[in-house]
Order: C-alpha cells, then structure tokens, then sequence
C-alpha cells in the first residue's frame, strides 16, 4: 500500500501524498520498513547461528538474544499499518475533498509523527529494558493514535457536508473498508461508532482467534508459549500485542485482565511472568555489572573468525553480582587477578588457542561459541546475553 500510495500521480488540482511536502512522510515511512526489515534479518540470522551451534543451553543464550530485535519488529510492524492507515486517509482527502486545507493535514500528520517518533526511538535502540518498556507502552500509544485518526475522520466528514459534498463523504466512508488496522472484528460497530486502531481478535472454542484482517491460530499462541517459557520475549510484551489487537475495548487493560483462554494460550502463570525482571528498578538492587564473556582486549582476534555486525563480542555480556563478578577475574584488582591462570579472560583465550593449535587452522565461530559456554558453565555463568558497551 505504502507503494501505491508513492505511485499515485496527482490529480488535476495537484494534490496528493505523493507530491510536494507530503513526500517526507512517504519517506517516513519507508524509513520504518528498512529498520523493521533489519530487526527481521537480524533475529533470522542469530537464530540461524543458534540452530548451529550444537549446545543447547548456548542455543537457547542466542535465541534471547533475537528476543529484543523480534519484539522491535513486531511492535514497529504494528506502528507502521497505522501510519500507512495515516497515509490513504490524507489522500483520499487530499484528491477528494477539496475543503480539506493541505496546511490542517500536513500538521495533523506531523502531530501523528510526533507521537509515534519516541515509541520508534525506543524500538529501534536494540535495548532490551527500552523496547520491552516501549512494547507495554504501545496498547495506550494506539488509543492515542485511534483518536487521532477519529479526529481527522470526523473533521474532514464535517467539512464536506458542509460543503454539500455528500456522494465524496460516501466514497470516503467506503474507503474505511480498505484500511488494515481501523476496524473492529465482529461484532462491527454501527455506523455512528468510530473507528478503532487496531485488528479485533476474539477467541472461539476451538482456540483459534479470528479477526476481521487477522487470524492468529492455535500454532501462533503455542509458539508464542514457548517464546515466553524460554525468557526470548516476555509475557507482558505478548499480552500487550493481543490488547492491541484486540481494539479499543482491550487497550487500557492489564495482561491479567485478558480473556481466560487467551491467558491459559500463553501459559499465564507466576512463574513465567517472574521469568522476565529487566533493570535495576524490577530486581529491587542497583544494577548489575556487565561482564564481556568474550575479552575485550582480544577483539580482532574474535573479528577474525566472525564475531562481527550482530555477533560483535559486544553483544555476549552477562550481568553478574558484583562478588560473582570479582571472582570470576581474580578479585577488586584487575592487574592482580589476572596473574591467576584461572582468571576468567585467560582461562578462556588459553583455551581457545589451545583448540586452535589442536586443530591446525582458526576455530569457526560455532566451535568458539561451544568451547566458551563448556566454560560458562564450569564457571556458573548464565547464559543470558545482553547487549553491553561497545568501543
């Protein structure tokens, strides 16, 4: 759709979103699939590496660590259906109701702009406690956004039968049928309720939930499960997605208030919502140190055999307690401990070196990934990724 809407060719009176100042929001848009098609190839290939590795608990390390990159996408996938909803409604405007002022819709759609821009922001950073807190921001981000479009709908509604322009206000009450995200599932609303952002999902008995664009089956709520159970993407992260697409109605509520099958589908219960404390504020303490389970100081050596782009070295951190953390490196004092041939860095370079003499030629990267978390666990260090301070 965005691409029909960059191809439409003005109408006589020159006025489209495809031309003049309305072309930035066009790019606005294809600015939005270019990242969210990063994020997408980025999780692909981690969860390639990850099927590759051959250790099941470094398996599962990888695949948390497409855990952000796949909420990112999910939830920009989402933003940007409604700023494309955006779009054709402007359009339609702009060639159809020629009592619409172009300065109104340029500053309606920059308003629109201005409020998805920080929950984009926040998307986009590839930090793990932003995107989640902007993916349960989202649900109340969308009622802002459906009022904004019932706005715009009911300004421009105004205007034309005002101006006597009753068959174009028929056409572009029509034209709602077209939208992707700006109606209801069944029941629908009657014709004097508004639009609502957002696909409506309701669960029938067979546990598959049905939309009037959407269907979201069984499968999908089972592998949604066992994301959750397996700490890639969170609980509330999912049960925002399913408010969102569930409407208006569901925006405002808690993951505890969705509907009972809905919650028993993605295995609702204390122990997995427990399973995801992200930052310093939900663990109750300061915030943990980041360790670098590959060093640091031997990064060219790890860029040599492809731990480059989103297998960086950067990206394999752990937080550990601060003792645990010490003891790893020998105690406090850095230069001390690492005259203990058991500190942590030269352990691990001792052993990967060894392996690689063993074998006559550099280690790939899969086989340095297997000799590190054999150490991980000798050492008690989780394997839970997270992304730490780059050069």
């Amino acid at each position: 759709m965005l691409s029909k809407l960059a191809g439409h060719a003005p109408v006589f009176s020159g006025r489209a979103v495809s031309g003049g100042a309305f072309t930035r929001y066009l790019d606005h848009g294809s600015r939005q699939v270019a990242w969210i098609r990063g994020a997408l190839g980025s999780a692909t290939e981690l969860a390639g590496v990850a099927s590759e590795v051959g250790d099941s608990e470094m398996e599962l390390g990888l695949f948390r660590m497409a855990g952000p990159r796949l909420q990112s996408a999910m939830f920009g996938a989402l933003l940007f259906t409604t700023w494309v909803d955006f779009l054709q409604l402007s359009d339609v405007l702009l060639r159809e109701c020629p009592m619409c002022g172009d300065e109104k819709l340029f500053m309606d759609l920059h308003r629109v702009q201005g409020l998805m821009e920080p929950t984009l922001a926040d998307l986009t950073s590839r930090d793990t406690e932003r995107v989640e807190a902007a993916a349960l921001a989202m649900p109340a981000l969308m009622g802002k956004l459906a009022r904004e479009f019932n706005m715009m709908h009911a300004d421009a509604r105004s205007a034309m039968e005002t101006g006597g322009k009753v068959m174009v206000a028929v056409q572009m009450l029509e034209m709602l049928t077209m939208i992707s995200t700006l109606k209801l599932g069944t029941p629908r609303p009657p014709p004097s309720a508004p639009a609502a952002l957002g696909v409506g999902l309701v669960m029938s008995s067979g546990g598959v939930m049905a939309g009037s664009q959407l269907v979201v089956s069984a499968e999908w709520m089972e592998m949604m499960r066992r994301l959750v159970q397996a700490g890639v993407i969170s609980l509330p992260v999912v049960s925002a997605a399913v408010r969102i697409h569930g409407g208006q109605v569901m925006m405002a509520q808690a993951h505890q208030d969705l509907p009972e099958g809905v919650r028993e589908a993605l295995g609702d219960s204390p122990e997995v919502r427990g399973m995801r404390v992200t930052g310093k504020a939900g663990a109750g303490m300061s915030e943990a140190p980041k360790h670098h389970v590959l060093p640091k100081e031997h990064r060219e050596w790890f860029e040599a055999r492809g731990f480059k782009g989103d297998m960086d070295i950067d990206q394999f951190c752990v937080r550990l307690e601060q003792a645990h953390h010490e003891a790893i490196h020998g105690g406090g004092n850095w230069k001390l401990g690492r005259m203990w041939p058991d500190e942590w860095s030269r352990r691990i370079m001792r052993a990967l070196q060894d392996a690689e003499v063993s074998a006559g030629r550099p280690l790939t990267r899969n086989a340095i990934l297997k000799i590190v978390g054999k150490n991980m666990k000798a050492y008690d260090i989780p394997m839970n990724f997270t992304p730490g301070r780059s050069r």
